[in-house]
């Protein structure tokens, strides 16, 4: 009797490849079975008209069918080049009914990465990396005195936004207030975020500022604040210089990289409207990826659970991290690697359960989850995040497609050029895992202040970023050409930097130089209204006015509140301030009336400042 030949289990390699060149075939025909009027991907008729449970049967089935060839022919060269193939086949069918030259680059781009891997495969992993010896004593000092010039000049450009009167409520007066309600009570709430009493965690979780407030009570101020985000993003040059020493790379590399992580134009753009729960993204990140190149289990779980308390979408960045450990450890399975393997899923699993209990607490007793930043991607009026998955799953050409818009073509030179795109050269698969939220966050979404450089949305993101340049350089076996690489980059990045960065602070300097009198009299004109008393104000004076309890916006509050108040700074020159709202009436001249015919009287005018003040209301 003929012995039947034993089963062999694909690798987890295999897998991979067996359900991606399974997904993008079901993925082809779903499209190609459309309709030709629903087969334009700029619209979402044509994703709800496809059906996920086909796509996942198809997918399975495929795959199985992979699998069952692959125990009697040897298909992996074939499969190799079957997922460009297949690739482009798609690509081609999509860019028939919606083209774009960007489009057309960018999937030009993707068949070039995987025509690589189908010549040379997976690049083979060394043993785990020995850690460089102790760099001279120089390059430690140089990065250290780097990260304080950093220091100084984001701190210097964000004060000078309180000095000059440049920061409004949104998004610092809310945080200002909240830090003064946290000294005072210990809990996060704000009067001027949401024109109420209301505790910022239902609008984001972010416990994680509880680390800054032991600072602040010593100094509490709006520009502590300033100064303490800065720091916060200046230390992320202490993990950058472990990763780099981890995997080998000598001092002058390493001094290069933390050089690169501070003169990255995301890294002090973020900064550029004030104070957000984001920036603890930047050293977070860094530390929990160094964590798990040690193979660390307690460090990779502290730094893991502290980037949670960052924020609800946070989880992302972890979510990733973790998948990325789990493939890692399965593709290059070795001894003692069977710990951290369980480390990646136990994170994996918590990630997932923390976004999904956040985002639930959000939508059922916070202010909502902000899914419309998602729209272009919710097929099926859900408003659900889960739309989004599916999405992409049922037309991947579709993710694609937004990510290469016009208006994000920018954004995309000013975080990939600086690095020289060295987050994309490796052959190494998983590490394409730590894209995913530069794709998710950044891209993917029409919420246009998610890909740009000056807001907050770029700092974990571009710790990602960093780490992959860090790794992929590190794989370099020579050092001329990685020195070359890394000074290079950091001379593109002190370009963007000088030609985006410098110019804001110098025009804070400026203007604090020239009108220096005017805003020391804004000051002691404010400075008049008692600590304990209630204020409505104009937005660009709610942050000197924040270190009170109660406080609302005039361009947001109710007529009620504003009424409510015991005194009420205003501008005159922004009449635009009162052409919306709730304060049912419209022009500073109407304001105005309201608020003599309610008992209000002016207390004090300095220049367009005008306060004024009901006694009854005290």
């Amino acid at each position: 009797m003929q012995k039947r030949k034993k089963l062999i289990m694909p690798t987890v390699a295999e897998l991979i490849r067996h359900l991606l060149l399974s997904w993008l075939f079901s993925a082809l025909l779903e499209y190609l079975f459309l309709p030709q009027s629903l087969q334009d991907i700029t619209r979402l008729d044509g994703i709800a008209a496809m059906s996920l449970p086909r796509l996942l049967i198809l997918t399975v089935i495929f795959a199985a069918v992979l699998w069952a060839l692959s125990q009697r022919y040897r298909i992996v060269i074939w499969e190799r080049w079957a997922i460009p193939g297949v690739f482009a086949l798609l690509a081609g069918a999509v860019l028939t009914n919606t083209y774009t030259d960007a489009f057309f680059l960018f999937c030009l781009v993707i068949l070039a990465i995987m025509a690589v891997y189908a010549i040379w495969g997976h690049a083979p992993t060394r043993e785990k990396p020995q850690a460089a010896g102790k760099a001279h004593w120089s390059f430690p000092v140089i990065t250290c005195l780097l990260a304080l010039g950093f220091l100084f000049l984001v701190s210097l450009w964000t004060v000078l936004r309180v000095k000059t009167f440049y920061a409004p409520n949104f998004d610092f007066g809310i945080f200002s207030q909240m830090f003064y309600n946290m000294k005072e009570t210990g809990l996060p709430m704000t009067t001027v975020e949401r024109d109420g009493l209301l505790s910022h965690f239902a609008v984001h979780v972010s416990p994680i500022y509880y680390l800054m407030l032991p600072f602040y009570c010593l100094f509490p101020t709006p520009e502590t604040l300033q100064v303490l985000q800065a720091a916060v993003l200046a230390s992320a040059v202490i993990p950058m210089w472990l990763i780099g020493k981890q995997h080998g790379l000598g001092g002058l590399p390493r001094t290069l990289l933390c050089a690169l992580l501070l003169l990255l134009p995301t890294t002090a753009g973020g900064t550029s409207y004030d104070l957000h729960e984001n920036c603890f993204l930047l050293p977070l990140v860094l530390w929990l990826m160094y964590a798990i190149d040690r193979e660390n289990i307690w460090l990779t779980g502290l730094f893991a659970l502290l980037t949670l308390m960052v924020k609800e979408d946070a989880a992302v960045y972890v979510a990733i991290a973790a998948l990325y450990l789990v493939i890692r450890c399965g593709v290059n399975y070795r001894k003692g690697t069977g710990k951290m393997l369980f480390t990646g899923i136990g994170l994996l699993i918590l990630s997932v359960s923390w976004f999904l209990l956040v985002t639930d607490y959000l939508a059922n007793q916070g202010d909502g989850v902000m899914t419309y930043r998602y729209d272009n991607f919710i097929y099926d009026g859900s408003g659900s995040l889960l739309s989004v998955v599916k999405a992409v799953i049922l037309c991947p050409m579709k993710m694609l497609y937004e990510c290469m818009d016009a208006e994000k073509l920018m954004y995309l030179g000013q975080t990939m050029v600086p690095l020289l795109a060295l987050p994309l050269l490796t052959r190494k698969f998983e590490r394409y895992l730590l894209l995913i939220p530069y794709i998710l966050l950044n891209l993917m979404s029409d919420y246009q202040y998610q890909h740009d450089i000056m807001f907050q949305y770029n700092f974990g993101s571009s710790a990602f970023l960093l780490y992959l340049t860090a790794v992929n350089l590190a794989d370099l076996r020579w050092k001329t050409p990685r020195l070359i690489a890394l000074g290079a980059a950091v001379c593109v990045s002190l370009g963007f930097f000088c030609s985006l960065i410098v110019p804001n602070v110098q025009k804070m300097q400026a203007l604090h130089t020239e009108y220096e009198s005017h805003y020391r009299q804004l000051s002691e004109a404010l400075a008049q209204i008692p600590e304990d008393a209630s204020v409505t104000a104009h937005t660009f004076y709610v942050v000197p006015l924040s270190q009170r309890s109660t406080l609302y916006d005039v361009r947001y509050c109710s007529q009620e509140h504003l009424l409510s108040t015991e005194y009420v700074v205003l501008k005159k020159s922004s009449s635009g301030d009162f052409s919306r709202g709730n304060l049912g009436v419209k022009g500073f001249d109407n304001v105005d009336a309201l608020l003599k015919a309610n008992g209000y009287t002016e207390f004090l005018r300095q220049g367009s400042l005008i306060i004024y003040h009901n006694p009854e209301n005290g």
